[in-house]
């Protein structure tokens, strides 16, 4: 059974950003911050750029182009992709936290190995 959550996404074909109002209480400074690399990712590569936790609460960055997208650079988006996950590691470590204490419901000792 496929329990991935989406946390926020922007569609470059649509020109739209989606942010998952399950998590409307973060800090808007944080929403801001997922927005601005949603679109920045789109507007860059294109396609379609989701964050969804996974199963065990991970946060999962998910890159997608329309089958005829002779635009989108897989190779580029993949590079992109990294380079975000390098330069924001902190920000994602802090949101899979959220998602399991805040979602999951999970005991936090545990999760700071207290």
């Amino acid at each position: 059974m496929d329990e991935r959550v989406v946390l926020c996404g922007a569609n470059a074909y649509e020109k739209k950003y989606y942010f998952n109002e399950q998590f409307k209480s973060m800090p808007e400074s944080i929403r801001e911050e997922l927005h601005i690399i949603c679109v920045l990712f789109t507007e860059e590569v294109g396609g379609v750029f989701m964050m969804v936790f996974d199963e065990n609460g991970t946060l999962q960055l998910q890159t997608d182009a329309d089958e005829g997208d002779l635009l989108y650079d897989e190779i580029s988006a993949g590079l992109l992709v990294k380079e975000i996950l390098r330069r924001k590691q902190e920000l994602f470590e802090s949101l899979t936290l959220y998602y399991k204490v805040f979602i999951l419901k999970e005991d936090t000792g545990t999760l700071l190995d207290l």
